[in-house]
């Protein structure tokens, strides 16, 4: 079949245009398939269906509140609404049945509304993923000892990537109340013992005033950075039996702490060295939570003329000054590097290597100064390793980055002369030169299986900034997206354009956060869109339901290699180091045999879908019909056939 130059991103255009000031040319027009998927319309909005009636209706002796009785979980609601709470994310459980139902009814529903999950771990996780956008906690109903287990990987990749995720755990602490059989399975004395490990504070109200404090108190708690999962046990009985007569219904303000700041003498001393630098480098973690964060960072490279290495998505990435594109190897002649909130500054000052005998190293000359500004020094647990290995610094500031650069910056500009001026204005020229250069060398690898099928990730990324790039578009999952070299295709301006903070890199993780991510980014009406791999996903499918039911737009683009494909690799190293058979490492790290269909999976569960695709030309048109989808606020998912990487 004779190609339509109408429909692809050619080869030779992308190679002439993506270039580093503008947008990149890349040509993708609307030409019709040879075989368009099946896709199934979204489901629209309706009244709620009749629900079957209990075979067993309640008897006509039950138990009632009096006309001038409320129930417990009633005050509870109106303590999370006083945090201003938007939603609430579960799985429904009977622990927790007397705050569901004061949710809905009493609280109408609404701040916060009702997200129903089809599992605790994506409960968790789409709270995480509106976190990371929105710079507060979203609360989150987990059911005693089964749901908080479920839940428990999500909470880890929370705690891990300091992100703020608000739980309440029902509970029934009394023995006497506990029903036969079931509930005395999903009951503990200390339900919380499991993960309190990687969570920052819990409490255990036995009071409706306890309960007010320790959850305007653990609200505070998860806001004081670094930003971390937080548990209030919430007991079943206490939901259920009346507000007893007399109760102090009092809610406390709530007083968020200000982010602590490095100290004057610190700072000063910072800026005397970077402002000294023949080669200074600043490496930025997940340092920025706002634009005005961004326009800082900016301002303080500016103002040394200092590259920046990016590692937290927080530095435009066609800024001449962002040199993540070189990789670490621009730290060789460092004599300054100053880290921000950098999660392993082991890693950046050393290279590791991954043989049978696993060496490493330095990355950086023996004498370069090396200063750190970390919130991450403040709250430290020993059990979990993400603290990574210990580096030793010159100058070490336990303080928010983003709340340290205003007082930085003002510390270097009054210590910068004109022949300073002069030096960091040759700097900057070499950089931009060596940026080009970098550049020319990614956009030549990145062309290579341009049009070969299955899909190769550069022309997958290339296809999909075509159709978004005069959006107001936040990218929400970037597993196999945009990621290493890609960065310098999509032009990242502002702080939303990617997901604030980190994670354990816990797998079932990516999809049910990129929703959650959408759903914060939805009354901003931005367009949400994410690059999903297969094997994250089969964790936790069921998110395609949540986002369909509560009409999340977003476009999930599927990068589809059939294959959890870093174990592929992992198994094929060993097999190499053992020198034994490497063809045999898809056993146990592919899904073939048979292959999924994501797209009928979606299409079963209320999202438009097409797919699979593996041919380069058919890409460009599904994207658009897609993306046209998710602009009328709907979910839609692109299942696309790829290379491994």
């Amino acid at each position: 079949m004779k190609k339509s130059k109408k429909t692809l991103v050619d080869r030779r255009k992308f190679l002439q245009g993506a270039a580093l000031g503008g947008a990149a040319t890349l040509v993708a027009g609307p030409g019709a398939m040879s075989a368009q998927p099946a896709a199934i319309a979204p489901p629209q909005p309706g009244t709620a269906p009749l629900m079957p009636l209990e075979t067993d209706p309640p008897s006509s002796d039950v138990l009632v509140l009096g006309p001038s009785e409320r129930a417990g979980s009633d005050f509870m609601v109106d303590v999370f609404k006083s945090l201003g709470f938007e939603y609430m994310a579960a799985n429904p459980g009977s622990s927790f049945r007397g705050l569901h139902e004061s949710l809905v009814n009493y609280g109408g529903n609404k701040a916060p509304e009702f997200i129903t999950c089809c599992h605790e771990e994506a409960s968790v996780a789409i709270s995480h993923g509106y976190a990371a956008v929105e710079g507060k906690p979203m609360l989150v109903f987990a059911h005693s000892t089964v749901g908080l287990q479920h839940a428990s990987m999500a909470i880890y990749n929370a705690y891990a990537g300091g992100i703020p995720v608000f739980i309440v755990l029902g509970n029934t602490i009394d023995a006497m109340e506990r029903r036969p059989g079931a509930e005395w399975d999903h009951a503990a004395l200390d339900v919380t013992a499991m993960v309190r490990d990687y969570i920052k504070w819990d409490d255990l109200p036995v009071s409706l005033p306890h309960f007010a404090e320790s959850t305007v108190r653990a609200y505070k708690i998860a806001m004081t950075p670094p930003k971390l999962p937080v548990v209030i046990v919430a007991d079943s009985e206490m939901q259920e039996h009346p507000i007893p007569p007399g109760t102090d219904l009092t809610i406390p303000k709530l007083t968020v702490e200000n982010p602590p700041q490095g100290d004057s003498g610190s700072v000063a001393e910072a800026a005397r060295l970077l402002v000294a630098a023949a080669n200074p480098v600043i490496v930025a973690g997940y340092c920025t939570h706002s634009d005005e964060g961004v326009a800082r960072l900016i301002e303080l490279a500016e103002t040394l003329q200092a590259p920046v290495i990016d590692e937290g998505g927080n530095f435009p990435t066609r800024h001449p000054l962002n040199q993540s594109i070189r990789g670490h190897g621009i730290l060789q002649n460092a004599d300054v590097v100053m880290g921000l909130d950098v999660e392993s500054f082991w890693g950046t000052f050393n290279s590791f290597s991954d043989q049978l005998y696993r060496t490493s190293k330095p990355t950086v000359p023996k004498d370069a100064k090396r200063i750190s500004i970390s919130a991450g020094e403040l709250y430290l647990k020993g059990n979990y390793q993400n603290i990574q290995r210990y580096v030793p610094v010159d100058l070490a500031m336990a303080a928010e980055s983003e709340a340290t650069l205003p007082s930085l910056i003002e510390a270097c500009k009054r210590l910068i002369t004109d022949d300073r001026r002069s030096a960091y204005n040759d700097r900057r020229t070499k950089m931009i030169a060596a940026k080009a250069a970098a550049i020319e060398q990614v956009r030549m690898a990145m062309t290579y299986g341009w049009d070969a099928s299955p899909v190769s990730v550069p022309r997958l990324v290339a296809e999909m900034w075509e159709q978004i790039k005069n959006e107001d578009w936040a990218l929400v999952g970037d597993r196999g997206g945009p990621g290493g070299g890609g960065n310098f295709l999509w032009n990242f301006e502002k702080r939303h354009q990617r997901l604030q903070g980190g994670n354990a890199v816990g797998m079932g993780f990516s999809f049910p956060a990129s929703v959650g991510a959408a759903l914060a980014h939805r009354k901003h009406g931005r367009f949400s869109v994410s690059f999903q791999t297969d094997g994250d996903l089969m964790y936790s499918p069921g998110v395609f339901w949540t986002a369909a039911h509560h009409r999340i737009p977003i476009l999930s683009v599927l990068h589809n290699n059939r294959a959890w494909h870093q174990e592929v690799m992992h198994v094929q190293r060993m097999a190499n180091r053992r020198q034994r058979d490497v063809t045999t490492a898809h056993i146990g790290t592919t899904l073939w045999d048979p292959f999924l269909d994501y797209a009928k999976i979606a299409q079963g569960m209320g999202v438009y879908a097409e797919g699979p695709i593996s041919d380069p030309k058919d890409l460009g048109a599904a994207l658009k019909r897609a993306v046209a989808v998710v602009k009328r606020g709907e979910p839609a998912v692109v299942d696309v056939v790829t290379q491994p990487r």
